[in-house]
């Protein structure tokens, strides 16, 4: 007899608003996309979480597969800052994702510390919110994905969903 395993990342209900979660190319740390996997779920979104070493290549094509409401981008290996600087304009150079937000968020830098240039050129770069700050920017994540699942349903009103 042979058992199947339940998917572990099984598709999102058809019609609900959902996160897409990934971690950058070179960032093998798993625990903060679950955390924040369970953060969107408790704030309404279903989630697409495809884990850590996400090569850019797949995560443009994913996004533009699954259509999610919200692209959540997280490291905790000090190098987001590069890896954002450099994916987030492919993705932002998708006609279907030119409204999507896109966050990112964790260790941007190497030096351990908050860096107040790198959330600047990562925004000018075409992340909709940068959470630097650590700890701290949970609740302000917690509100912008249940403000993203709360609007989800009307393109429109999703446009006006703030950010800053």
């Amino acid at each position: 007899m042979t058992h199947r395993l339940p998917d572990p990342n099984p598709s999102p209900q058809k019609g609900r608003p959902r996160a897409l979660v990934s971690g950058v190319a070179s960032d093998s740390h798993t625990w903060n996309l679950v955390f924040l996997q369970l953060v969107c779920e408790e704030e309404g979104l279903d989630v697409v979480n495809l884990g850590p070493c996400v090569p850019d290549e797949l995560l443009v094509t994913e996004c533009v597969d699954q259509r999610p409401d919200l692209v959540v981008i997280s490291t905790v290996n000090g190098h987001g800052y590069r890896e954002g600087l450099r994916v987030v304009p492919k993705l932002r150079a998708r006609p279907e994702l030119a409204d999507v937000p896109i966050v990112i968020g964790g260790r941007l830098g190497v030096t351990g510390r908050r860096e107040d240039g790198l959330a600047g050129e990562l925004t000018a770069a075409g992340c909709d919110r940068v959470f630097d700050r650590g700890p701290e920017d949970i609740e302000e994540f917690r509100t912008l994905a249940a403000a993203v699942a709360w609007t989800a349903d009307d393109a429109s009103a999703r446009a006006s969903v703030q950010f800053g």
